[in-house]
């Protein structure tokens, strides 16, 4: 065993420093460093490797001053700093290791803090060479740039999480700010605001932002929400990113959500809770639907409207929609929208259909059968199928209808009693099938 590790050793050693130096830059630099001790060749080795990676779980302010002493390299890749305890007095430490790196030409920065108070250098923000940020905080990272201090030309993916979000435009101007930028994940804690939240840039592709009241559970965020009085906020978000290829948003607050022209969009992921709205709230009930009409381009679809019941039905009647590109939609929401969606995406192919339990609205089977269920839908996948009346109809219509099913999954919940689970699947495998090719398969849900 000894002469397998030091034949593995004799092999890692005839690697060019370049590629050893390469595969360090992986792993935090403490245990980087401690491979010095394998032979001569790997005594320096890791001042040279092109990263930094401190965790202050592991690594004391004194060893981080240390190793920034004798680290060689001019240049760096990445630069990670982890601080899970940030004390008094640590502030111009933390700020000159962040300078330190922007001033060796570095090209990704994660930095994670349990506190946050203050702690970026401000040429954070006016690097030439930054192309990767992230900036994480256990409390919250206000956002207080303005456009003059912000120039980030090379930046294409920027993360922060928690961003306290108090009006003004300085998150807008940081996003402003960077030209090249491809990439935003940013997660916002919203305070009450009569101005509209904005997002917009002509180079994003991929967009992740969740909006929510709190940094709490979704049952406490609802009730802390209607004790300080939220439903009197006038949230507005906009989305204007004409390049998104991918949006996923998750969205608590907003009374009105609206973006516009999305036509390079391919894939969505979409959860909006408007449970706090009002049930004759016309407006947030048009802008759910105006919203979901500018998915329209997508080829995959996860869309989950299980806390937006009250969709209005004169709202309702009155909308169209079509969704020619759409492959895959996976669908939490009553049963109207799924007759919606089969009506308009005549090239879907596989179908994930989850039911809200509440207030279901009565199934409605589509004037004509839909073109989806003619030529191209094979795989549906029904959720905590219980067996009421119109979760038959739905299933009866399907397996009736789908000329090309290849697989119909029921999957049921674990409270169901053993003699209802009997007569569900009974009753739902003696119904007509449409595809002879077609194969039911019945899951007990986790």
């Amino acid at each position: 065993m000894e002469n397998r590790k030091l034949d593995s050793i004799i092999r890692l050693s005839n690697l060019p420093d370049s590629v050893l130096s390469h595969i360090l830059s992986f792993f935090p630099t403490k245990l980087s460093i401690r491979t010095s001790i394998l032979a001569r060749r790997w005594r320096y080795l890791w001042s040279y490797v092109p990263a930094l990676y401190f965790d202050s779980e592991y690594d004391d302010e004194e060893f981080i001053e240390r190793v920034s002493s004798l680290h060689k390299p001019k240049t760096i890749n990445t630069f990670r700093l982890y601080l899970k305890d940030v004390h008094n007095g640590i502030e111009p430490q933390i700020k000159a290791w962040i300078a330190s790196a922007i001033k060796r030409n570095v090209q990704s920065v994660d930095l994670f803090f349990t506190c946050f108070d203050n702690l970026l250098h401000q040429s954070l923000f006016t690097s030439k060479t930054l192309v990767d940020l992230k900036i994480s905080s256990s409390s919250f990272i206000p956002v207080v740039v303005t456009p003059l201090a912000v120039c980030l030309p090379r930046l294409k993916k920027i993360h922060l999480s928690p961003v306290l979000y108090a009006g003004g435009t300085s998150l807008s101007d940081l996003l402003s700010s960077c030209p090249a930028l491809e990439e935003v994940v940013i997660r916002l804690i919203i305070k009450c605001s009569s101005r509209p939240f904005t997002i917009s840039s002509p180079t994003i592709k991929r967009l992740t932002v969740r909006f929510q009241l709190t940094r709490t559970t979704d049952k406490f965020n609802n009730f802390l929400s209607q004790i300080v009085g939220f439903r009197s906020c006038n949230h507005a978000i906009e989305i204007n990113t004409p390049a998104l290829r991918y949006l996923n948003v998750v969205d608590y607050l907003s009374v009105r959500i609206e973006s516009g022209a999305m036509n390079s969009l391919i894939g969505a992921d979409i959860y909006l809770n408007h449970v706090n709205r009002k049930q004759e709230d016309f407006p947030s009930s048009r802008s759910v639907l105006e919203f979901i009409d500018r998915l329209c381009n997508v080829k995959c679809l996860r869309l989950d409207l299980s806390y937006c019941k009250e969709i209005l039905d004169s709202v309702f009647s009155a909308w169209f929609i079509s969704f020619n590109n759409l492959n895959k939609l996976e669908l939490t929401a009553d049963c109207r929208f799924l007759s919606k969606f089969i009506e308009s995406a005549d090239n879907l192919e596989i179908l994930v259909f989850w039911e809200v339990s509440e207030d279901i609205k009565s199934w409605i089977e589509p004037p004509q059968v839909p073109k989806c269920l003619s030529s191209h839908l094979r795989t549906i996948r029904l959720v905590e199928i219980v067996g009421t009346k119109h979760e038959f109809e739905i299933v009866r219509y399907l397996l009736k209808n789908a000329k090309v099913l290849e697989r119909m999954e029921i999957v049921y919940p674990p409270f169901l009693e053993s003699h209802e689970k009997i007569y569900v699947l009974e009753q739902i495998d003696l119904l007509e099938r449409r595809s002879e090719a077609c194969e039911l398969e019945f899951v007990e849900i986790f």
